[in-house]
């Protein structure tokens, strides 16, 4: 065995560390040497910067400078008004609950699809759950909830024979907010089962350790950080929640409502400030735990996937319970959905179901400005989506391809608008451009006006398919695009000729996730949009308001018929034309 020197050894690493050293000045003067990348860097910081970082900073100032100067006076007065304060333990006390009921929830789906074999009816069911949140406007569950539940509910009232039940408050909201959101701990935790060896449980199981044992003391401890991961997506999710709790919140106040409240129904401008802030504060600091702690441990905890098939249950005594419990929450969250279509067709919602009727559509279109709503929603989604999929491509290509030093800031604020509530987003853009930037009156006029609502559909969408985009680019080998810098292409025509067309599936799939979530979106538009514009969510929200349950379950009918149909001819799409059914073609 050949030892080596210290002193050499001290020599090699200096040596490998001025190499790449020099490797990273000549990326980045062959980066400033193109002036095409130069000036899409420089717009994307100042995009970044004004539009996300900006109004948040707005919404800072305004909370520490109030009459009397710089100081804490805004905080103490808010602080005094008895619905902040149990606005804030409310909010706290849902976000915990719904948490830990999606994460718990979401673990059996993903063990029940992961572990057991499952017939193919059950796991159509699996597939339709994770997509109908997707489609779905944020809202759709509780109207449902209220239909069946409340107190003239078909459920309570016409079933049971329950004169009395209200569904408004906190069991309300936490109840609608898991079925919405556990579905996305289900689609976390999958992969992470997947990736499980198996050897390690079947070690413990010839060892003579339980079923139950062997998950309590095997798998569970693996996916323990993933857990916790899935936990605070959804307690996020839940704290930063407008539609539900807007809804069937009743007095049940939470942050986000009466942030809404307090701009629009007291005028309190920097009071509403100063209240976002303290929503994003919690939002903030528990992303910073997520991303950067939790997504950590479990990316060291589950590296690469298992190396072998994994034995599925068979023992009746595990599978069949597990499958009919899931299998009936599945089915029932599927009714929920269903129950928003088939209300739409009531004659008297509540009371009288028989003859279904269509009057309510119609209504829609002749006395409600349907063809409007959804021309101006349509309009502005579609045009949103492009730019947010553009947008995603090229942040994630600067992430992953090139080395410069605004790199960090890039990505940072890019991902950052994922833990900005959307009611705080609103406030900070009213704050922030209402009277121009720092009132000076520049950019005065993107208040009001279309391209501010375009301009928060990105900002809302951008993170997601910054995330799809990176993944993607991370499995492109680095010599592909190198062979084509060498034969003279600049940074452009290399990525539209060479990186696009490799990553166009996720491209496209960013482009229609965009386009859904634009067009079902409504926590900071509804604080944004202007009698000039009809956007469908608003509508939905203000009939839902008024009691006119029949109307905003027509109209969330036709949402959801629009989304899901966006969906299919995109999937449709990429299937036909993708780069999937490329390589395919290639390979036979």
């Amino acid at each position: 065995m050949t030892v080596c020197h210290p002193s050499f050894a001290i020599f090699c690493l200096k040596e490998k560390s001025m190499a790449k050293g020099q490797g990273a000045a000549l990326d980045r003067k062959k980066l400033l040497s193109d002036p095409i990348m130069v000036t899409t860097i420089v717009v994307l910081i100042a995009f970044l910067t004004l539009f996300i970082l900006y109004p948040l900073a707005i919404l800072l100032v305004d909370s520490f400078v109030g009459d009397g100067g710089f100081g804490f006076s805004v905080f103490k007065r808010i602080f005094k008004i008895p619905t902040f304060t149990t606005a804030i333990t409310n909010t706290l006390k849902v976000g915990f609950l719904v948490g830990i009921l999606s994460t718990i929830v979401g673990l059996l789906f993903a063990y029940v699809e992961v572990y057991l074999r499952m017939n193919k009816f059950v796991g159509g069911l699996f597939k339709v759950v994770s997509m109908l949140p997707v489609v779905s406007p944020p809202f759709v569950l509780s109207l449902s909830m209220i239909m069946l539940f409340g107190k003239a509910g078909i459920i309570t009232r016409h079933i049971l024979g329950i004169y009395d039940n209200s569904v408004y408050g906190f069991w309300g909201i936490a109840v609608v907010q898991t079925l919405t959101f556990f579905p996305v701990c289900y689609m976390m935790l999958k992969g992470l089962l997947k990736n499980i060896d198996p050897s390690l449980e079947e070690a413990a199981r010839d060892m003579g350790a339980t079923r139950f044992k062997v998950f309590t003391s095997v798998t569970l401890p693996l996916v323990l950080p993933g857990l916790g991961n899935a936990f605070l997506v959804t307690f996020i999710e839940s704290i930063a929640d407008f539609a539900n709790p807007m809804l069937i919140g009743g007095s049940y106040d939470t942050l986000a409502t009466t942030i809404y409240l307090q701009i629009t129904g007291a005028y309190d401008k920097p009071g509403a400030a100063a209240m976002a802030v303290v929503l994003l504060a919690i939002t903030l600091g528990m992303f910073a735990v997520q991303k950067y702690v939790l997504e950590k441990k479990t990316a060291a905890t589950l590296t690469g996937k298992a190396t072998r098939a994994r034995m599925l249950i068979e023992d009746k005594s595990v599978k069949i319970p597990l499958t009919i419990f899931c299998a009936a929450a599945a089915l029932f969250v599927i009714l929920m959905y269903i129950c928003v279509p088939i209300g739409a067709l009531f004659p008297t919602w509540g009371y009288k179901f028989f003859p279904l009727t269509t009057k309510w559509f119609k209504l829609v279109f002749t006395r409600y400005k349907g063809f409007k709503a959804f021309k101006d929603s349509f309009l502005l989604s579609i045009i949103s989506a492009p730019i947010t999929a553009i947008l995603s491509m090229i942040i994630s290509y600067l992430v992953v391809k090139k080395k410069f030093k605004a790199k960090g800031f890039i990505e940072a604020v890019s991902m950052l608008a994922m833990a900005v509530p959307g009611t705080v987003l609103g406030v900070g853009y009213i704050r922030g451009f209402s009277s121009g930037v720092f009132h000076t009156g520049f950019l005065q006029g993107l208040y009001g006006s279309a391209v501010i609502l375009i301009i928060v559909f990105v900002v809302r969408s951008l993170p997601t398919g910054t995330r799809s985009g990176i993944s993607a680019l991370r499995q492109i080998d680095k010599s592909i695009e190198e062979s084509a810098y060498d034969m003279g292409a600049d940074s452009f025509k290399v990525f539209m000729t060479v990186t696009l067309p490799l990553i166009k599936d996720s491209f496209l799939s960013g482009l229609v996730t965009a386009f859904v979530r634009s067009i079902t979106a409504i926590s900071a538009i509804i604080l944004l949009v202007t009698p000039q514009f009809l956007l469908i969510t608003v509508q939905i929200n203000e009939f839902a308001e008024k009691g006119s349950y029949g109307l905003a379950c027509a109209f969330s009918t036709i949402l959801i018929v629009i989304t899901y149909g966006s969906v299919l001819l995109m999937n449709l799409f990429i299937k036909h034309f993708g780069t999937s059914k490329k390589l395919q073609e290639a390979a036979e």
